[in-house]
Order: C-alpha cells, then sequence, then structure tokens
C-alpha cells in the first residue's frame, strides 16, 4: 500500500523525472544545430539564473553584478588550461573555488547594503571586473581575448559539437536543480524565506542573517562560474563583451520573467527569454530595438503576473486540484 509521504515524494520527483525525460529526447528531437545550440545557450542562462533565484526569491538580495562571476569562471578556465595546461575539469572546480572566495569578499561588506545600495555596489564590483577582464592584457588577452580553449573531455571522449555539449550543459543544470529544491526545501531554505519576509524578524527568532546572506550570495556565485567555464569550454573562445552589465540585467529580466520565487522559475525564464531574443536577432524590423522588447516584457510581466511564469503555473494547477476535490467531495 502506498503510504502519503512515498506518494508526496513521488510526485515531488515527477517535475526532476520529466526535465530529465525532456533534456535527453531534446536533440533526438530537433536535429539542427542551431536549435541545439539555443537549448545548450538556455542551459547556461538557466544555470546563472538559479543561483539568482536563490539570492533574490528566497534571500531577497539583489545583484548586478553577476556577470563578473560568470566571467571569473570563464577566464580561469581560459588561463589555466591554455596557459597551464591544465585539466579542463580542474581549472573548471578551481574556477568555482576562486569566484566563490572572492564573492565572500565582495558579499561581506555589501550585503550589509539594502534596496538600491546593494544592487549599486554590485553593479560597481561587476564594471570594476570587465574593466579587469579589459586590461589585464597579459592574462587575459585584452579586447582580444584568449582563443583555443581546450574543450572538456571524459575519459577519451572529447566534449565536442552542439549535442555533447548540450547534455553536459543540461546535466550540470539537473543536479544543480536537485540540489536547489534539497536547500529550498530545507531549514536553511525556510532561513532564507525568513530573511526575505523580514531581516529583523528572522534574526528575532535566532536566524544568523548575515552568515546566511553571504552564503547564499557565494552559492549563486559559484553557480555563475560553473556556468562561465562551461561556456569558455564549448564556445573554446573568451572575450569581455558577454561579461558586461548588459548580461547582468539580462539575467535579472529571466529571473523576474520566469518567477524568482520558484527554481522552476529560472528554466522558464531562460527559455522564454533566450528563444525571444534569439527570433528578435532574426527578424530585421526589430533587430535594434531589442532593448525596448525586453523592458516592455519586462513591464508587462512587472504589472500583469508578479510571480511570473512558474508563479502563474503555480496558481493554474492549485485551481485545477481544488475544482477535482471539490467535484470528488
Amino acid at each position: 500500500m502506498t503510504t502519503p509521504r512515498a506518494r508526496s515524494v513521488f510526485l515531488g520527483s515527477l517535475p526532476v523525472l520529466a526535465l530529465v525525460v525532456g533534456v535527453v529526447a531534446f536533440p533526438l528531437v530537433f536535429r539542427n544545430n542551431y536549435v541545439q545550440s539555443v537549448g545548450a545557450t538556455i542551459g547556461l542562462y538557466s544555470l546563472v539564473a538559479l543561483g539568482l533565484c536563490l539570492l533574490i526569491g528566497y534571500a531577497g538580495q539583489v545583484s548586478l553584478g553577476h556577470a563578473a562571476f560568470y566571467g571569473l569562471g570563464a577566464y580561469s578556465s581560459a588561463v589555466l588550461t591554455t596557459r597551464l595546461h591544465w585539466d579542463p575539469w580542474l581549472a573548471m572546480l578551481v574556477g568555482a573555488v576562486l569566484t566563490g572566495a572572492v564573492a565572500w569578499l565582495v558579499g561581506r561588506p555589501t550585503l550589509r547594503l539594502h534596496g538600491h545600495h546593494l544592487a549599486m555596489a554590485t553593479l560597481g564590483f561587476g564594471i570594476i571586473m570587465q574593466i579587469v577582464f579589459i586590461e589585464g592584457d597579459e592574462l587575459t588577452g585584452g579586447f582580444g581575448g584568449i582563443t583555443s580553449i581546450p574543450p572538456l573531455r571524459i575519459g577519451g571522449l572529447s566534449i565536442t559539437g552542439d549535442v555533447r555539449n548540450f547534455y553536459a550543459i543540461w546535466a550540470v543544470v539537473v543536479l544543480c536543480v536537485m540540489a536547489s529544491r534539497c536547500l529550498v526545501d530545507s531549514r536553511v531554505g525556510r532561513a532564507l524565506r525568513a530573511i526575505h519576509d523580514s531581516e529583523t524578524a528572522a534574526a528575532a527568532c535566532g536566524v544568523d542573517v548575515s552568515t546566511y546572506k553571504v552564503q547564499v550570495f557565494v552559492l549563486s556565485a559559484v553557480f555563475a562560474s560553473v556556468a562561465g567555464s562551461l561556456y569558455a569550454h564549448y564556445i573554446t573562445f573568451v572575450s569581455p563583451d558577454p561579461f558586461s552589465l548588459a548580461f547582468s540585467i539580462q539575467m535579472l529580466v529571466i529571473v523576474i520573467v520566469g518567477g524568482s520565487r520558484n527554481v522552476w522559475g529560472a528554466l522558464l525564464g531562460a527559455a522564454l527569454m533566450t528563444a525571444l531574443a534569439q527570433q528578435i536577432e532574426k527578424t530585421d524590423a526589430i533587430k535594434d530595438l531589442s532593448d525596448v522588447a525586453y523592458g516592455l516584457v519586462l513591464v508587462l510581466f512587472i504589472v500583469f503576473m508578479p510571480a511570473g511564469l512558474a508563479g502563474a503555473l503555480s496558481k493554474g494547477l492549485a485551481r485545477v486540484r481544488a475544482q477535482r476535490a471539490d467535484e470528488n467531495a
């Protein structure tokens, strides 16, 4: 006989199982290289947005500097593998540790700030790091960047091409989704939600507010760093352009559109906004109006769907369950 707990665990695992099936089937259904590369890009953006969801949606802290952490991961992998000939996986690990250390140093003072002061501080950090990427010519290659970055390898298999990189990127995304779900359902997740609602009330209940805020900031930075490393080994080239303020704002829009207080919102927002960006890029009539289109989408979601796509889906499912319960009563 199925116990209520076993049934709850099974139902809770269904979205992850659906994600795994979708990831496995995607390259088999869509055999076009362009579509597969868009799918890989959605995976990279989902990883960065997932960390931002934990930081913004659950802990209530805004960051406009995550492009810097994305860049740190990418440049760490690029420098260590091309200059020192390290193994790409080891370079990715060291990049994540380095990024986490930098995030801890940045987060300790900045996370004492609130509201727009915190956003401005992280914005300043992002701008500084992009200048470092440009001016650190001897190490980063300046505007020319770093080329010939080796791809990831598993045993004797080199992860090259869109399909293999798609599976490698989404394997990491699935693992991070599972880890994030465990985190938000744990005591730490409840503490983060308490901090989001009221730092004063959370502190009064014994929550170590400053420690939790720094820890989730470091975790979100590590997610961005891993995404940056995957990007570097996928594209095999890095330059300062992708790690600008525009990327940080793009990630913020993805989180808001997808729904910041739901782990699945990161994936939904990344899929919608990446597909929209690709469509705008292909349409000559509105190609130069992409910033206007993103701004319009953002305003529409804030006004009409403040909980994002994930929030709207959750409400819809709750309404269906309530109707079924009424019919069975």
